[in-house]
């Protein structure tokens, strides 16, 4: 009997098998970087607020008195934080405040450092201060931001925050409390919402505003979703928690 050779694949059939490979290789890349840029991102950030919360608050004073059961909410003018230490520490990610809020979670806290830089901050997992607007208890607009995906998404949830829930700023002497207003979606170039008197650009401050800023939607980041709320009262860390901890 004859031999039967094995017939040599054709040009464009060759072609189509590296084609092939590489679309392959190409898929599995693909899906290596979405699990790292939605898992593993979130994992590193996590430790990195873990670490950096914990030393924020080993760095803070024990109250000399054991704090009020009922603690004094404070609605007069609030005292302003140290701005020159905070300025300092600008794109370091060393933490001069801590955000709560409870509608993320009884155990949602998550750190805020001075300066909006992505690659020292709020990939870090923390809240950025943009460093043009106001301090806590500096009348005017507060303004941070952070991540709504990947690396820690510290605003991930930020949509479902209600008229009047509570954002709790805590510092090394002060909490600060303030309430959820209303919620705007906006262009990335709208400034307007870091203005003193948020989207009146122009306007002397006449209370004491709080702004968060955060991409949207998920993943597309062609907008910006922005959460106001205002301050509803102050209290010295030395007196206690605010009631909505």
């Amino acid at each position: 009997m004859g031999r039967h050779t094995k017939a040599k694949p054709s040009a464009p059939t060759r072609v189509l098998g590296v084609v092939g490979e590489l679309l392959i290789t190409a898929g599995v890349i693909i899906i290596l970087f979405v699990v790292w840029q939605i898992w593993w991102t979130d994992v590193i950030a996590g430790r990195e607020q873990s670490r950096v919360v914990s030393e924020f608050r080993e760095e803070i004073p024990e109250p000399a008195e054991e704090p009020a059961d009922e603690p004094t909410e404070y609605r007069s003018d609030p005292p302003v934080i140290d701005t020159a230490t905070v300025k300092a520490s600008i794109g370091t990610n060393d933490l001069w405040g801590v955000m709560h809020i409870p509608a993320f979670g009884d155990d949602y806290e998550v750190g805020i450092a001075e300066g909006t830089d992505l690659s020292t901050v709020i990939d870090k997992g923390s809240l950025g201060h943009y460093t043009d607007t106001a301090m806590p208890g500096e009348l005017g607009n507060f303004a941070l931001a952070g991540h709504r995906q990947s690396y820690g998404a510290a605003l991930r949830n930020q949509p479902d925050l209600e008229a009047g829930d509570p954002l709790i700023v805590e510092t090394a002497e002060y909490f600060y409390v303030y309430r959820v207003t209303e919620h705007e979606i906006v262009a990335p170039t709208a400034i307007e919402v870091l203005a003193p008197v948020p989207g009146n650009p122009g306007v002397a401050a006449d209370g004491y505003y709080l702004t968060l800023t955060t991409c949207h939607p998920p993943f597309i980041s062609n907008e910006r979703w922005i959460t106001y709320a205002e301050l509803d009262y102050w209290m010295p860390r030395s007196e206690g928690t605010p009631k909505e901890l």
